[in-house]
């Protein structure tokens, strides 16, 4: 029995600041460019002055990217053009700088922070700059097993809370939140399935490295296998982590919760923390008003996620890499919004036209049209 209480989170969770958003909304009515000339721009920065509780929004200047990184029994089954287990190399890849979130991160100066929470690999080959939180190694096969006992799913979950306060105690000002795993976006496919109630073909996407028609059956077969024992869990959202999850995305639903808590903006990167983020709504109805869906990666099961947490992404680029490279894109138009929202200058007052001052009464009767005065003599 896990002595964690998810219920406590929906009284922890408050909405973004309203009465800060409606003085965001006056001050950008009298900003010298017409309120919505700049399309989403207006409406993403009152989101942020609202988050920070700030009119004028302060600067987004303390960005990072956090990655939470595993593997899933379930790639065993050649549903990733990835070999099983191979999420670790992964991880090295993108911290000698050789993935696009690395390219990214190094030329808008965002520091990446990845976070190990169930790679199939000897801890002591990873390099140091790996966080360790890691409950296991590789998450269970979940088309015939558990992904994680609930001891472990906990343990996962609390490790991602963890993480939030450590960012959020920093002075992270916003978080692009992603995944580096192997089989992640089966596993994703099966929670969003679950909780959304379609059937497997309607959430089974092609992946990061679009694999071919032969690997997509199994993909959608996989889906299919594990939501029949996801069903009976659909209650119980740590068991359903559990059940058919990851520890990654365990911590990840933590971490996203966490923050909401501690009001840190998010931005999602793509469909593993789309389906992290449809569980923690379900936990928390408040909570998807602190987070932002950076873009629309093509993936049927991200699109019918943030559809359900009426989440619009901000970019459409078709980017299906993972890793937070789809955030990273994002991140400009954010700091954009902030900086028009705070910067553009106000329109000057107009004067007051002076009042005309009021004649006399005599004087108003003399003048009274339609007044006739008869001739002299007559």
């Amino acid at each position: 029995m896990s002595s964690l209480n998810l219920d406590d989170f929906t009284d922890l969770i408050e909405r973004p600041d309203g009465g800060v958003r409606r003085d965001a909304e006056a001050r950008r009515e009298r900003q010298i460019v017409p309120p919505g000339s700049l399309g989403w721009l207006d409406e993403l920065g009152e989101w942020l002055a609202a988050a920070q509780s700030a009119v004028p929004v302060r600067p987004v200047e303390r960005p990072r990217v956090v990655l939470f990184a595993g593997d899933h029994g379930v790639a065993e089954l050649g549903v990733s053009a990835r070999p099983a287990g191979g999420a670790a190399e992964l991880v090295r890849e993108v911290l000698e700088g050789g993935r696009p979130v690395s390219v990214l991160a190094r030329r808008l100066g965002v520091p990446v922070r990845i976070v190990d929470m169930a790679l199939d690999c000897d801890p002591g080959s990873l390099p140091e700059d790996v966080v360790r939180h890691r409950v296991r190694r590789g998450s269970g096969r979940i088309d015939v097993e558990d992904a994680l006992t609930l001891e472990e799913a906990e343990a996962a979950f609390r490790a991602g809370v963890a993480v939030a306060d450590e960012e959020a105690d920093s002075g992270t000002d916003l978080v692009v939140l992603g995944d580096v795993s192997v089989g992640g976006t089966t596993v994703a496919g099966v929670l969003v399935a679950a909780l959304c109630g379609v059937d497997a073909s309607v959430v089974t996407g092609r992946g990061g490295l679009a694999i071919d028609d032969l690997a997509w059956m199994r993909k959608c077969a996989a889906i299919r296998d594990a939501l029949r024992r996801a069903r009976p869990v659909l209650g119980d959202q740590l068991r359903l982590l559990a059940t058919v999850g990851g520890a990654d995305f365990a911590a990840m639903t933590g971490f996203l919760l966490q923050s909401a808590v501690r009001k840190l903006p998010v931005v999602l990167d793509g469909v593993v923390t789309a389906a992290c983020a449809l569980v923690a709504q379900r936990v928390a109805f408040r909570a998807p008003d602190w987070w932002l869906a950076a873009h629309d990666s093509g993936e049927p099961g991200q699109a019918k996620a943030l559809d359900r947490m009426a989440l619009e992404p901000l970019l459409t680029h078709g980017v299906t890499v993972g890793e937070g490279a789809g955030g990273l894109l994002a991140l400009p138009l954010v700091q954009a919004a902030a900086a028009l929202a705070a910067e553009l200058p106000e329109k000057p007052e107009q004067p007051e036209e002076p009042e005309e001052p009021e004649e006399p009464e005599q004087q108003k009767e003399q003048q009274e049209p339609g007044a006739f005065e008869a001739p002299a003599g007559q």
